[in-house]
């Protein structure tokens, strides 16, 4: 009888961790064929090689000695049926008719692994020789190499241990390194490896030319990019350099692309003054101009504001100067904000802008009636990586009157109270986090100093004010898919006419990024009517606010969060701490980031629960 076909129903791995498993089934000639009519012949020939791909497929994690076990189970019907056989053969004495080869036989397939004892590196030699072997950098990654002497043979880390250093030496301007020896030997009856690794360096080049070119177009002057190039022609070759480049140029948005390209296989040999020479790369930068203007617009709708539109209108680049414009209106029921500002790129003094603004603002609730009209001129500075500086000078002119102060009577005019202030403030913003959008390692946030004198109802003279703020959150990833956030805010006021400080230079606590659980500026000096339904946020002279966030994500982009929010803003003595609890829902979108919470207040809120969405990045 011709071999019986069948069909692969599952296979079953055993005695082995996740990834071992993984790596084993994909390896698996079988795994291809599940839930395929294989032939008896080809049945056999995919279980004998079956040990052979699982034996190699351990290899990369260390096992070079396994017992494997692999067994065969069938599911078949009997070999012969005597049913539905027809009267007249049975009776004739005819033997009973064979069934026919079932092609959809299931058969599983279970291999059984005992991994046995790994083999673990006995002798390492990890070297580079030539200019590189001084080059601390490169001797820091060799001391970092793994696996170590003693740590079993695990190749994914051998390969990538490998793969940075060989990544390394291009970045840092040895483009002639290459492999002396790259040897792993394997004692299987010792379970021993010995490692030899060994790199000759060659000399390392030096930063040639850089040469820009806008294409199809010229949108900037040339002089302008070339003060992004920080570094002397001559000076040693570096990718970090050119890394700084493209974040320069990216940070411009003059460009929809922008490609950065050393040509090592151009290097001219240069004679130095001291009659040494060296290798000089050229860079090519070749740039796409992005499109001049960009037009926004959107709808909106705040519980404060009511619903409203926006509209804005934003230039790139002005002039060859690289100077860029801006005008946005916010047009809501009860809020209203235009602003204009004006922005000229500034490189005397690390990366940054001039910027000159204006904006006004206007709010009509039931609350509050007040308008502002602030301008600004600043100076921004990307100080390094982590850190961006900001100085500006702000004249504000403000009017406001509480509702609570009205008499009810509406032809009785409204009694406005007045504030002209001229100050300086410093900002400080800081990131050292291993993702801007979704951080899992790391630490960030922002400090604020300003100080002035202005002008006010009550005062009769200068009233004088010194303000400070800071803001930080900490990440730490607590697994592949979970982390903590720790989040805080601290601000104080030095003045001694807190009265005739304007609302927009006070305090306030409740909301999103505040203390959820809690409305926006609820939590703070307020005003109740004569009913005692209506508070009034009246602002403060300091506020505190902490949070505790614990987020799992558990399909994809998809997770969700549960946090602990307290916090109080307050003029003296002290604080009356508000908490608020809650879970929410976490999305990775395209766009960014998108949390959406519910939370309750503990300590007598306005409503029993609040409703909180934010889009973003968590700094």
């Amino acid at each position: 009888m011709p071999a019986m076909a069948v069909k692969i129903e599952r296979i079953q791995i055993q005695g082995l961790d996740e990834a071992m498993t993984e790596n084993v089934r994909v390896s698996l000639s079988l795994q291809d064929s599940i839930g395929k009519v294989v032939s008896g012949r080809r049945m056999a020939y995919l279980v004998r090689v079956a040990e052979d791909e699982t034996r190699e497929a351990l290899e990369p994690f260390g096992y070079y000695s396994p017992s494997i076990t692999i067994q065969r189970s069938d599911r078949s019907a009997p070999e012969s049926d005597t049913a539905g056989v027809a009267p007249r053969a049975q009776a004739t004495g005819a033997a009973p008719a064979s069934r026919e080869p079932d092609p959809n036989r299931p058969v599983s397939i279970t291999i059984t692994v005992r991994p046995g004892e790994p083999v673990k590196v006995r002798n390492e030699t990890v070297a580079i020789e030539g200019d590189a072997s001084d080059d601390r950098y490169l001797n820091e990654e060799i001391d970092a190499f793994l696996p170590q002497p003693g740590a079993v043979l695990d190749h994914v880390q051998y390969e990538a241990s490998k793969a940075r250093i060989t990544r390394r030496l291009a970045e840092r301007g040895y483009f002639d390194a290459d492999f002396i020896a790259h040897r792993v030997e394997v004692t299987r009856a010792q379970n021993a490896a010995d490692i030899d690794l060994r790199w000759t360096s060659g000399d390392r080049y030096d930063m040639g030319p850089v040469s820009f070119a806008q294409t199809p177009r010229q949108i900037v002057r040339p002089q302008l990019l070339d003060k992004l190039v920080y570094w002397n022609e001559g000076e040693y070759y570096h990718q970090g350099r050119l890394d700084r480049l493209r974040d320069s140029l990216l940070k411009l948005d003059y460009f929809s692309a922008i490609d950065i390209e050393p040509r090592p296989d151009e290097a001219v040999t240069v004679a130095e003054e001291d009659g040494s020479t060296s290798r000089r790369v050229p860079v090519i930068v070749t740039l796409t101009p992005a499109k001049r203007s960009i037009y926004t617009a959107g709808v909106s709708y705040g519980t404060d504001s009511g619903p409203g539109v926006s509209f804005g209108v934003e230039r790139r680049y002005v002039n060859s100067r690289g100077h860029k414009a801006l005008a946005q209106v916010d047009w809501a029921q009860n809020r209203k904000t235009a602003t204009l500002q004006y922005r000229i790129p500034a490189f005397a003094w690390l990366d940054g802008w001039y910027t000159a603004s204006a904006q006004f603002a206007d709010e009509q609730t039931d609350y509050i009636d007040t308008r502002r009209v602030e301008l600004v001129g600043s100076r921004s500075g990307q100080y390094n990586r982590k850190l961006n500086l900001i100085a500006s000078i702000h004249a504000l002119r403000e009017r406001w009157a509480y509702e609570y102060e009205s008499d009810g009577d509406p032809d009785t005019p409204v009694v406005y109270r007045y504030a002209n202030y001229f100050f300086p403030a410093l900002r400080a913003e800081y990131a050292d986090i291993d993702d801007r959008f979704a951080p899992r390692r790391g630490i960030g946030g922002t400090v604020m100093v300003r100080a002035g004198s202005g002008k006010g109802d009550d005062s009769g003279g200068d009233a004088m004010f010194a303000q400070a703020h800071v803001r930080a959150s900490w990440f730490k990833g607590l697994g592949p898919s979970d982390r903590l956030i720790v989040r805080g805010e601290l601000g104080h006021t030095f003045t001694d006419a807190l009265n005739d400080l304007p609302p927009s230079l006070r305090f306030y606590a409740g909301g999103d990024r505040s203390i959820r659980g809690y409305n926006w500026r609820e939590v703070g000096p307020r005003v109740f009517d004569d009913e005692g339904d209506v508070a009034f946020a009246l602002g403060a002279r300091n506020v505190i606010t902490a949070s505790v966030e614990y987020e799992r994500y558990f399909a994809g982009p998809w997770g969700a969060a549960a946090f602990v929010d307290t916090g109080d803003a307050f003029d003296g003595g002290s604080p009356d701490m508000h908490t608020g609890v809650g879970i929410g829902l976490r999305w990775k979108s395209p766009v960014g980031p998108i949390r959406i919470d519910i939370a309750r207040g503990l300590d007598d809120p306005d409503s029993p629960f609040t409703l909180h969405l934010n889009i973003g990045t968590d700094l």
